[in-house]
Order: structure tokens, then C-alpha cells, then sequence
């Protein structure tokens, strides 16, 4: 099951999990990042790296973020490929005490 960024990242758009990615597939807007899951080999190795917690196995997604899913799929195609770490959003420290991490 490919892996799913929630609404975690919203406001973050921490990237340390890009770097971490053996493939291409996390895509990014001024906001937030997306996995595609058609490209997403499922080795789980952005999860433990994402310091806000935004990062699930579809399988244990909990039920009232399962809607992220289709996003991710649907933003992933109309976006650019995210290929290395870059610098987080300016609110991504805020956000991520607002996340009690």
C-alpha cells in the first residue's frame, strides 16, 4: 500500500522525507507535500524522517484523515516532482509546536 502526506504538512512543508525516498514520488505546492502512490514503492522510509508525524501507511491511516488519499493521488499528477530537501515554510515551526511535536 503506497504511503499517504495528511493534513500534518499543511503549513510545513518540511522535506526532510525527500531526501530520504529511494524514488521520485513526493510533489509539492506553496503549501504542502503529496506522495503519488503510482510511483511510491511502499518502504516506508519518509515516515520516521517527517518531524510533524504527516506521513502514513494507507493501512494505517486513521479513518477521518482517509481522505487524503484521493488528494494525494489527484495533486501529485498536476504538480512538480520534489527531488531534494529544501527550506521549510516560514510557519512550519509554529505549525509543528501547534502539532506538539
Amino acid at each position: 500500500m503506497p504511503h499517504v502526506v495528511t493534513d500534518n504538512c499543511s503549513d510545513c512543508r518540511f522535506t526532510d522525507c525527500v531526501s530520504h525516498c529511494p524514488v521520485e514520488c513526493f510533489h509539492s505546492d506553496a503549501e504542502r507535500l503529496y506522495i503519488d502512490p503510482d510511483v511510491c514503492i511502499d518502504c516506508s522510509a519518509c515516515v520516521d524522517a517527517c518531524p510533524v508525524h504527516a506521513i502514513y501507511e494507507n493501512f494505517d491511516l486513521p479513518p477521518d484523515k482517509a481522505i487524503w488519499v484521493q488528494i494525494n493521488a489527484e495533486r501529485s499528477k498536476a504538480l512538480p516532482v520534489i527531488r531534494a530537501r529544501q527550506e521549510p515554510l516560514a510557519t512550519a515551526a509554529s505549525r509543528r509546536a501547534e502539532l506538539g511535536f
